[in-house]
């Protein structure tokens, strides 16, 4: 008896389970919390300023990194995963060269959707960037 609730109560700590009742809280993988936040998941997703696939990506960015890919591979998630990668590849780039250093979860997010507020993000991209955070934390 005492090693089973031993080894649940080794199970909630690891898990993120706070008390009776609580829901565990396990952290995602960058790309999981990007796709989460900026289309729920939705491969056939369309922002408002053309942005496609489950991670947004701006029609001009979707021309410049996916030219293989025909028009319909924009509902591929393993294509639009292959394009957000090759997108954040050369920010994380640009980032680490100028900063010396590999960009944190914040800076990933505003990284990823307001590169140029990187050193000073407006309140709604910082907001955007913690829920983020949050996420690829658990």
């Amino acid at each position: 008896m005492k090693i089973h609730i031993l080894i649940s109560l080794v199970t909630c700590v690891l898990l993120g389970w706070s008390g009776p009742g609580a829901v565990p809280v396990l952290a995602m993988d960058r790309w999981s919390a990007l796709s989460l936040i900026e289309s729920g998941n939705n491969d056939a997703a369309v922002g408002r300023a053309g942005e496609v696939t489950r991670y947004q990506i701006k029609p001009l960015l979707w021309a410049r990194y996916c030219q293989p890919y025909p028009v319909t591979a924009r509902t591929d998630p393993q294509a639009a995963l292959r394009a957000a990668q090759l997108i954040m590849s050369a920010r994380c780039r640009k980032f680490e060269h100028h900063f010396n250093r590999a960009p944190t979860d914040f800076e990933y997010y505003i990284l990823w959707n307001a590169p140029a507020q990187v050193r000073n993000p407006n309140r709604i991209v910082s907001d955007r960037a913690n829920r983020f955070c949050n996420l690829v934390s658990g």
